[in-house]
């Protein structure tokens, strides 16, 4: 009695919490197709019908899953970026964690990959918008290279973008159907080391832009 009475005080928002990390849970075991709301209930230490007062049905639950999972790695990852130096080692940051994030969470990955993103309205929901702030971390990067003179001119930081999470897709494709595995540090060593070399300005580059630049900055304070 005083366990369920304890529950009943929960808040919403802690309601919610505990369904979702339930949720995760199960799906890590039982995968897309299989889980189902009752044991997800049961797994959360509330009856089915209750889960139906924060979620319409399972694909929303699905849905607000993995938006949770985006969330975290965002803010997460953070800080840390803000602290790397360098466009190159930024890169690398990013391509590493997204790469440690499928590797450490497979089953999130195919949820998104698989099922989420083919939905028809994917393009409207927040999992959306979500991944798009997710990947502009690394247009946000090229941008700043190419306006320090690390990353030569005439660069699309979009298609860098694509170039990087499409590449990291297609390598890490074959561990997601269980058919082999990957070497998080290598795969993303490599990764970054054949896009830098497209990316990064030619010797004496750098410099002459940091020259013509103080000479503006000079001719601007006369």
């Amino acid at each position: 009695m005083t366990t369920k009475r304890r529950a009943s005080r929960l808040s919403p928002e802690e309601r919610t919490s505990g369904i979702l990390e339930a949720a995760r849970a199960v799906f890590a075991e039982r995968g897309f197709s299989d889980t189902v709301m009752s044991e997800i209930a049961e797994r959360a230490g509330v009856v089915e019908g209750s889960i139906y007062r924060y979620f319409r049905n399972k694909r929303e639950l699905l849905f607000r899953m993995a938006e949770e999972w985006f969330e975290e790695m965002i803010a997460g990852d953070e800080t840390t970026l803000r602290a790397v130096s360098g466009s190159r080692n930024q890169l690398r940051f990013i391509v590493h964690r997204h790469l440690q994030s499928i590797h450490d969470h497979p089953d999130l990955s195919r949820l998104v990959f698989q099922h989420l993103r083919p939905e028809p309205d994917y393009r409207d929901t927040r999992l959306f918008a979500l991944n798009r702030e997710y990947a502009a971390r690394v247009v946000d990067v090229v941008s700043r290279g190419i306006a320090s003179g690390e990353i030569r001119q005439g660069v699309s930081p979009s298609l860098v973008r694509d170039i990087i999470f499409g590449s990291i897709e297609h390598r890490t494709w074959a561990f997601l159907r269980d058919e082999g595995d990957f070497d998080v540090d290598r795969l993303a060593d490599e990764v970054v080391s054949l896009v830098w070399e497209g990316l990064a300005a030619a010797p004496g580059e750098q410099d002459m832009r940091e020259i013509l630049g103080r000479i503006e900055g000079h001719l601007l304070r006369e």
